[in-house]
């Protein structure tokens, strides 16, 4: 296998849903049959007939995090073309958010996503953005079709475990 797929993901990019703390994963404006973990859990996101949904509006905020720090390579975001999000940003790192305080932040990346990224082609993240990550905030602010509901099919991370140091572990060296 070469180092690029052919997908445009690099082969030391792993999918990062291993990584994610399930207990702590939110989804503001959810439909109740329609749920996160249709798009975001394995085996369900592989599923077209599963989605996630919005509920009151289009909008969608997503909260993960990570039971490790990660670095955030890629994201898949699949969806249906009508119904599919158009407008994405991403924020590293920043917990707490809602509806209310979302442009309140820079993003540390914004993607208007494209046919082919909603068929599943990944997209490339601002790299440098994105090193140390303990959570990672999604807020889809529309969909393709500018209506009221937004349906996504599948979200992959894909990225890298970052191998921390036990600080505690080393024993300091003495001057001699």
């Amino acid at each position: 296998m070469a180092a690029e797929s052919t997908a445009g993901i690099q082969r030391s990019q792993v999918d990062l849903s291993d990584c994610v703390d399930w207990s702590g994963v939110e989804c503001l404006n959810q439909s109740t049959s329609h749920s996160l973990v249709n798009a975001l859990k394995q085996g369900y996101r592989e599923d077209d007939g599963l989605f996630l949904e919005s509920d009151a509006d289009e909008q969608l905020l997503i909260y993960i995090p990570f039971n490790q720090v990660v670095k955030l390579h890629s994201i898949v975001i699949k969806g249906p073309e009508e119904e599919g999000p158009k407008t994405i940003k991403l924020y590293s790192n920043r917990e707490h958010m809602g509806f209310s305080n979302v442009n309140d932040f820079p993003p540390s990346d914004s993607v208007v996503l494209s046919e082919e990224n909603l068929k599943g082609k990944p997209v490339i993240l601002k790299y440098v953005k994105f090193q140390n990550v303990r959570s990672l905030t999604i807020f889809i602010e529309d969909n393709q079709s500018a209506g009221d509901i937004t349906k996504v099919q599948k979200i992959a991370l894909f990225g890298t475990t970052v191998e921390t140091t036990d600080m505690k572990g080393l024993k300091k060296i003495e001057d001699h």
